[in-house]
């Protein structure tokens, strides 16, 4: 049997912003697993509406790139607009980076493709959790 990375693990509560509910599954299950809080969004009008109710609840957005209701640049841009700090992890298995390189320039904090490497989301989630930190404020 191959030998068993160790995964970085947090605390941290994500949402995942995705209208694909195969990736759901895993991305919950497997970040679960390695400690987090995951809130899910099955499209961008969702997404904007979770993270207008817990805004310093979500220390990182994961967000599909095509989806209805709301595409990504339109996500991305409503939930800028509520915490211009938000983290923002874009994804897709339809564009590349070239074509999300103005949500790269305006703060989101990195591009993912699909299909997704559960070492890599990992890794780029705790890269990101550990350079933008998120302040918790108490109520």
């Amino acid at each position: 049997m191959a030998e068993k990375k160790t995964l970085p693990t947090g605390s941290e509560t994500i949402l995942i912003v995705d209208d694909h509910e195969t990736i759901w599954d895993f991305l919950i299950e497997a970040l679960q697993r390695l400690g987090y809080s995951v809130l899910l969004a099955e499209n961008g009008l969702d997404a904007v509406e979770v993270y207008a109710e817990n805004p310093h609840e979500i220390d990182l957005v994961l967000l599909d790139m095509i989806m209805p209701k709301a595409g990504g640049h339109e996500t991305f841009y409503r939930l800028k607009a509520i915490d211009p700090e938000v983290n923002v992890l874009l994804s897709s298995g339809f564009i590349s980076e070239d074509e999300v390189s103005d949500l790269l320039q305006q703060g989101a904090r990195g591009f993912l493709p699909k299909p997704h490497r559960l070492a890599a989301v990992a890794g780029e989630i705790r890269r990101i959790l550990d350079e933008h930190p998120r302040r918790k404020v108490s109520a």
